[in-house]
């Protein structure tokens, strides 16, 4: 699996103009399920990412994960993070799993981030959502399994 990271103090994700999704401070992690990725998969990256020391801590230091802060998550399904862009400029797609089971994927990746504690609210899969964040730093850190 495949995430962009991006800390935030607040993000939003609209669909037709309604805001189905937002977090406070926190992060914002658009996820891409790609082809072969399984279950253990999505739910190793949300640890990951859970445990991922980008807050600042008392020294000003990233050193505080998203456990240690208490925030929020907006995750965000992104099948363009599977872009290849290697031939041409018209990126290909084909790397990313099938929407069935990148929706799978997307799913167990959000309930197992929301399982180690952290508040999370989604975006919609397959939707033309409208995301607006605030980065903070900015921090933006890509990871991949």
């Amino acid at each position: 699996m495949r995430a962009l990271v991006q800390r935030v103090s607040a993000a939003e994700v609209t669909v037709d103009g309604a805001v189905i999704g937002r977090s406070g401070p926190g992060l914002m992690i658009l996820v891409c399920a790609m082809a072969g990725d399984t279950e253990g998969e999505a739910r190793a990256l949300a640890a990951k990412i859970a445990k991922l020391r980008i807050f600042r801590d008392n020294d000003g230091r990233m050193n505080r994960s998203l456990l240690d802060t208490g925030g929020g998550a907006l995750v965000i399904s992104q099948f363009t993070l599977a872009a290849d862009t290697s031939r041409g400029n018209r990126p290909g797609f084909s790397a990313a799993a099938p929407p069935e089971i990148g929706e799978r994927l997307y799913r167990v990746f959000a309930e197992a981030l929301a399982a180690l504690g952290p508040a999370v609210e989604t975006g919609r899969f397959g939707a033309d959502m409208a995301v607006t964040l605030t980065n903070d730093g900015p921090v933006t850190i890509w990871l991949e399994t």
